[in-house]
């Protein structure tokens, strides 16, 4: 399955597309099923796969980013997590200012219809 998260949306402070990913990666560990998740963060989400000087020159902070480590445990139980080529360029983003192991790709809308065309379910959050 694909998430394309575009905006956040909250339950409490931690980002609800975040929860759903943790909940869907719980599942499939409960029911022993072998799935890929990818997840492509654009537009208005694009700040969670940053290290924290980008994410403080970003979001105008000085305490980092605080999604990472809940990023990098979906990326350690295997959700492939993307970050959108279009949202980088508009933000003057390059790999050197993302998280570890976060992939760019051309462009969210081009990626989801490529994967959903391969057969991936597609979630919008």
């Amino acid at each position: 399955m694909v998430f394309s998260v575009g905006a956040l949306a909250f339950e409490g402070d931690l980002p609800a597309s975040i929860f759903h990913l943790q909940l869907m990666e719980n599942d499939i560990a409960d029911w022993n099923a072998k799935s890929e998740v990818i997840a492509v963060f654009h537009t208005n989400a694009g700040h969670l796969t940053l290290h924290d000087v980008a994410y403080n020159a970003d979001r105008n902070i000085a305490t980092g980013n605080p999604y990472k480590d809940l990023v990098g445990d979906l990326q350690k139980r295997g959700v492939q997590v993307e970050l959108c080529g279009a949202t980088a360029k508009a933000h003057h983003w390059g790999n050197a200012d993302l998280l570890p192991g976060i992939k760019v790709n051309t462009d969210a809308m081009a990626r989801t219809t490529q994967l959903v065309q391969q057969g991936f379910v597609k979630i919008t959050e």
